[in-house]
């Protein structure tokens, strides 16, 4: 018992860390979460790491949140998962509210210390990449696989297509590799048992139909926050930018908020660090105060909760199984190519724009991959860089 309260703690603490300090959208996410879970203290390998993300790639919802849901799982259990989205989640969710009711309209997009922030971003997401591209691209043919995903996603940019790119990989995978030998065992479990998964996944299901369904039999603001906000994590696949559009169209034109106050709000969500999700938290604040933005994020993460402990028991199972590992290793080269076509586009073209972008996201590199600074550090270096010289 005292041995799993520990464990409870280690990982609201380093979740907590990376709230503050994760910087630069869902795909910089995983590259904080690779450096601190991964390179710094070991508690999953690259490739568990890789299936995690692989399999987050599929579900609709904020993969980067989901991935450290799954991590907080391996690390402390069932409710290690829940521990380890409040701290990565509640920094930014409070700095949101707060803004809805103290700070107002306040013009935060073209901040310097917002642009040291995205540089810091090119700089992890870069180092992730390196390290996950050695041990999971180690021949010719995943890195073939690689640059077929890099490919697709760079020239046809849609979330639709990063899920097929990983089918496809999976499927490459399951050809090219089903009959070689790896006698290496991943020992590691999802401490999950399937009928939490049935409930969970049958939960998703009868709220996303039933919801509505209440919204329109019993007419209320929060039932129709919930259901709107619900339908919002259930149905986006591709992260936070994704899911703007379709808030915007839920309530804007409803009149629950105006269009300046939207724009304001996602102004601030691109400063703060954590999941771009919790924007829900700013809008809930402005439509019903501090309690509207709990019960916003409670509902835009719901879904998000219940396919990654719905999944899980099953994954766990299927990536023991000799085709399941060959698809997992195509798969895996398909995410590096994912990550790196993120590199790119979004993270490197809306932020290397000047000479002295790419001398700080040089610098930044530097101090992560060979001087071995804490990623936390980098932040706070990138963001004084901004403020001075941008």
């Amino acid at each position: 018992m005292k041995n799993k309260k520990r464990s409870l703690l280690e990982v609201l603490l380093i979740s907590t860390k990376l709230g503050l300090t994760s910087f630069g959208g869902p795909i910089a996410h995983l590259g904080y979460f690779h450096e601190e879970y991964v390179r710094r203290r070991k508690w999953l390998d690259e490739e568990r790491y890789a299936d995690l993300v692989a399999l987050c790639q599929f579900l609709p919802g904020p993969a980067s949140s989901q991935v450290g849901i799954g991590i907080g799982i391996i690390r402390a259990g069932t409710l290690g998962g829940i521990v380890s989205f409040i701290g990565f989640t509640l920094p930014s969710v409070l700095a949101l509210i707060g803004f809805a009711l103290f700070v107002g309209k306040f013009g935060v997009g073209e901040m310097g210390l917002i642009h040291g922030l995205k540089i810091v971003a090119v700089a992890v997401v870069a180092h992730a990449i390196l390290g996950m591209a050695k041990n999971l691209t180690p021949d010719l043919r995943r890195k073939m696989i690689c640059l077929f995903a890099l490919l697709a996603v760079v020239l046809v940019p849609s979330a639709f297509v990063q899920v097929a790119v990983i089918l496809l990989a999976g499927l490459l995978g399951y050809f090219m590799f089903a009959n070689e030998s790896n006698n290496q065992e991943r020992s590691v479990a999802f401490p999950l048992s399937k009928t939490v998964g049935v409930v969970s996944l049958s939960l998703f299901f009868i709220l996303l139909v039933g919801l509505p369904m209440l919204a329109t039999a019993m007419p209320s603001q929060w039932l129709a926050m919930v259901d709107s906000f619900y339908r919002a994590g259930s149905l986006v696949f591709g992260g936070g930018h994704v899911v703007l559009p379709l808030l915007e169209r839920e309530f804007v034109p409803t009149g629950y908020i105006g269009e300046e106050a939207f724009l304001a709000g996602y102004g601030a969500a691109q400063a703060v660090p954590g999941p771009l999700f919790t924007f829900a938290a700013y809008l809930g604040a402005v439509m019903d105060g501090w309690t509207g933005g709990l019960l916003a994020t409670a509902a835009i993460f719901l879904p998000a909760f219940l396919l990654i402990y719905g999944t899980l028991p099953f994954w766990s199972a299927l990536r023991e199984n000799a085709k399941m590992k060959a698809a997992l290793m195509g798969a895996n080269a398909g995410v590096v190519g994912l990550l790196i076509a993120a590199l790119y586009t979004p993270i490197w073209t809306s932020t290397i724009k000047h000479p002295t972008d790419f001398a700080l996201a040089a610098v930044l590199f530097s101090m992560l991959a060979y001087w071995k600074w804490p990623p936390w550090v980098v932040v706070v270096v990138g963001a004084v860089c901004g403020l001075l010289f941008f």
